[in-house]
């Protein structure tokens, strides 16, 4: 039988765990340095991550992080045998629309923290109360509190998951934010959820997934052209994390669970990729003890591992999708259990400096109803640029014909 509870949860990570992680990044067995001018084109350098080590270690106030997180309300429920971590904060606008946030890998609901609070009452932030969400943040399967559990991983079962914790919420109708693999699973809700989705907002998404083929500069314009440049960029020479994890996770596991330096450098040198090119350091793209938090979470819960598995199932799920897809729903999702076609509802997509998305290639029929592109941020603007993020998703709620709950 299913078990529908929804348990308040609070974050209390042990003493012992803290003395343990200060303990291991002390005993560092560092490797010799590259030369400077290699800079970050072997991966994270000597030079960039020491200080940040010794800062987690010695100057890093995991206590403080811990209970600014737990103000946040916070629950768990069970969901198709998995642990389903989650954020809920209610606005106290009543007519508030509920908005479901899905983060991404290598990150957590972590990563939308400096947001939940405008988005939910922007009248105690200086915006339009209108505007208001009520807030829902799960942590994806394997990812921080929530576990894998035997089901595994896949975008079409955790937008299914995501449809049943809004219907124990009560929300019958909700707007769904996503960004990199979430932008995945919030784009199959209306899927699994028809009727039920007033509209999809996206970010962290891509010129092309990602073991395309490289795409053709000379076919694009302005912007777009430097976009298709640094997506073929990124397939020369930024995908081997992922050819790792998703053919040999329980290899890179060891690794990850047993080193917290080897598990700050494999998500530091993410940041350091996929953050705004104006900076250089991926802590001056993200402020240091924000990035650091996420990490924490990470070591604590020792997902550095099982999100590696969940990147491993969830390319195999996407794989048998796209070998069986026949013109049916997307990634081979068919129609609803009722037999009837689900009709999309409106999509919003907004571009930071770092994205490679291209309209073109992402919106060829013209049917995205808001597109914005920005010069700062980049994979993580919820971290780098909260208050662009905060302002898209208010201007794409704003499109939508059905405002109200």
């Amino acid at each position: 039988m299913t078990n529908d509870d929804i348990r308040p949860f609070r974050i209390r990570i042990p003493d012992a765990d803290l003395d343990d992680l200060r303990a291991r990044v002390a005993a560092t067995r560092w490797p010799a340095a590259r030369p400077a001018t290699d800079g970050w084109s072997r991966g994270a350098p000597l030079d960039a991550l020491t200080p940040l080590a010794e800062y987690w270690a010695g100057g890093f106030d995991w206590r403080a992080q811990e209970a600014a997180l737990n103000e946040i309300p916070q629950f768990t429920t069970e969901i198709d045998g998995r642990r389903i971590h989650f954020w809920h904060v209610r606005s106290p606008e009543p007519d508030a629309l509920p908005l479901l946030l899905t983060h991404g890998w290598p990150s957590s609901p972590v990563e939308f923290a400096r947001v939940v609070g405008p988005l939910a009452d922007p009248r105690a932030h200086g915006g339009d109360p209108a505007d208001a969400f009520h807030v829902v943040v799960p942590s994806l399967p394997g990812y921080g509190f929530s576990t894998l559990g035997d089901a595994g991983f896949d975008l079409f079962g955790v937008a299914l998951a995501w449809a049943e914790l809004m219907r124990r919420l009560g929300y019958a109708h909700y707007a769904a934010h996503g960004t990199d693999v979430g932008a995945g699973v919030a784009g199959m809700l209306p899927a699994v959820a028809p009727g039920r989705v007033a509209g999809v907002h996206l970010t962290g998404t891509a010129a092309a997934p990602a073991f395309a083929p490289a795409l053709d500069p000379a076919e694009f314009a302005g912007a777009d052209r430097d976009r298709a440049e640094r997506f073929n960029a990124f397939l020369a020479d930024g995908t081997a994390y992922l050819a790792l994890q998703s053919t040999r996770p329980q290899t890179l596991a060891y690794a990850l669970n047993d080193s917290p330096v080897g598990q700050l450098a494999w998500i530091a040198e993410k940041f350091h990729e996929w953050t705004d090119p104006a900076f250089a350091l991926p802590d001056e793209a993200v402020d240091r003890d924000h990035l650091l938090t996420g990490v924490s979470l990470y070591w604590f819960t020792g997902s550095g591992a099982s999100t590696a598995h969940a990147v491993h199932d969830g390319m195999r799920a996407w794989r048998e999708h796209a070998a069986r897809q026949d013109g049916a729903g997307p990634d081979g999702a068919g129609p609803d259990a009722g037999g009837t076609e689900p009709q999309d509802p409106p999509t919003g997509v907004a571009v930071f400096a770092a994205d490679t998305t291209i309209r073109s290639l992402m919106d060829p029929d013209g049917r995205i109803v808001h597109w914005s592109e920005y010069e700062r941020g980049g994979h993580f603007p919820a971290m780098e640029v909260p208050d662009l993020l905060v302002g898209d998703v208010r201007a794409f709620r704003r499109t939508l014909a059905r405002p109200g709950r």
